[in-house]
């Protein structure tokens, strides 16, 4: 799916997780809640209750090296999705590793 890019898997998230059954995702900047929540129910066979998004702007980020003097760029727009589950549903991230 292009929709989902990836799960957000850290320590924060796991205690969101087991405390209000919400899991995150990193998704495409373009995708609304109605795609995210189909393509969740598709590809982890639960049932999604509720989405909520976060839209992260990209940063501006310079430095200075010795060779090539004062470099300039900018990080990535990103946008995450935090899924509400149905009670009893859980989404299990490590079964495929």
């Amino acid at each position: 799916m292009s929709i989902i890019l990836k799960p957000i898997v850290t320590e924060k998230m796991t205690k969101i997780t087991e405390k209000l059954g919400r899991v995150g995702f990193l998704v495409d900047v373009t995708a609304n809640k109605i795609e995210i929540k189909k393509a969740v129910e598709e590809m982890y066979n639960v049932k999604v209750l509720d989405v909520n998004t976060l839209n992260h702007a990209g940063k501006r980020k310079s430095r200075y090296t010795k060779k090539a003097g004062f470099v300039q760029g900018r990080t990535n727009a990103t946008k995450k999705a935090f899924i509400t589950l149905a009670k009893g549903e859980t989404i299990d991230f490590y079964s495929s590793i």
